[in-house]
């Protein structure tokens, strides 16, 4: 018998962050006990910047290097994304995927399935502003893991944020918005990002099931959305929105409705309690799932905390963690 825990975190800017971030060695005195209880065999992470090395052109993850130092983790074997247009690490928010088994094969995906969508300006812009490409923030991660005589797909991702992305022309300095027009504008191209990609990762999987209709699959990170926004209902595929029954197996399950509805969320903003890092299985995993696990007794909110503790070393995302019987 073959126990397997999968889990997911967003380390919240782990690295080179800059001199408002906290000091290194208290960001690992904070983070290693979260990461050491999760007690997993696969790991999915967002947000692991790179750091800067001198005389080197490529950026390296020294501080999850040490991060990783004195745990299990530290021989698991690694696969990160890279920028897709510079070939290297990226300075902020690569993906990683750490697994006790071997990787048998590993590839990002970044708008090889949907092509970007040119977003033309309002017609009350048009003359100031060109139509431009809409192009995800990041791409997202696909890999094949060996589990004894079983092939395991595990999709790595991190969506946009539901923030306003950049317009031209559309603010007044770093923060604030020069008209609601912009910065409507601005939201709707979020959107594009945000949902184009969750697409994207849909079609990645439809071809996963075309090859293996009994694939074991997990799609887990931080979708910035909850259970019933755009993203969720594209990457799960639920009979209500199909309409078709025959597509049923083709869908995916949520495993945070295993948890008590008082407890689910990975996030505090505003005072509010959200969930929006997910773990979503195919029913062939589902039927191995065992038990879900959400580490959020820690959590402070994300826009009261931030502003009222210097330099504060947490993460606002609770991470997330699936155990299964192979």
């Amino acid at each position: 018998m073959t126990f397997m825990r999968i889990a997911s975190f967003n380390l919240e800017n782990l690295g080179d962050a800059g001199t408002d971030s906290a000091p290194e060695e208290i960001r690992l005195k904070v983070l290693r006990p979260q990461l050491e209880r999760l007690d997993a065999d696969i790991v999915c992470l967002q947000e692991v910047n790179g750091d800067k090395v001198r005389g080197q052109a490529n950026r390296e993850f020294l501080l999850l290097e040490r991060l990783l130092e004195g745990t299990p983790y530290a021989g698991f074997n690694r696969v990160h994304s890279i920028d897709p247009l510079a070939g290297k690490p990226s300075d902020h928010h690569n993906l990683m995927v750490l697994s006790r088994w071997p990787v048998g094969s590993a590839r990002q995906v970044w708008h090889d399935y949907v092509p970007a969508p040119i977003h033309t300006p309002s017609l009350a812009r048009a003359a100031e502003r060109l139509p431009a490409p809409v192009t995800w923030d990041r791409p997202l991660q696909h890999c094949v893991i060996g589990v004894d005589d079983k092939r395991l797909h595990v999709i790595n991702l991190h969506l946009r944020a539901p923030r306003a992305a950049f317009v031209a022309g559309g603010k007044i300095g770093r923060v604030a918005w020069t008209t609601v027009a912009d910065w409507a504008e601005g939201f709707y191209v979020a959107m594009l990002k945000r949902d184009g990609q969750a697409l994207e990762a849909r079609l990645v999987i439809e071809e996963i099931f075309d090859a293996e209709p009994d694939a074991l699959v997990m799609v887990c990170g931080d979708f910035n959305a909850e259970m019933r926004e755009g993203p969720l209902r594209i990457l799960m595929a639920q009979s209500d929105d199909t309409h078709n029954g025959e597509l049923a197996g083709r869908s995916l399950v949520s495993l945070e409705r295993a948890v008590a509805p008082a407890q689910r969320y990975s996030l505090i903003h505003h005072g509010e309690r959200v969930m929006i890092d997910h773990m979503l299985v195919s029913r062939p995993l589902l039927a191995r799932f065992r038990h879900f696990e959400i580490h959020n007794e820690q959590l402070g909110d994300d826009l009261f905390a931030h502003a009222a503790v210097r330099r504060d070393p947490d993460s606002y995302h609770a991470p997330v963690v699936a155990q299964f019987d192979l």
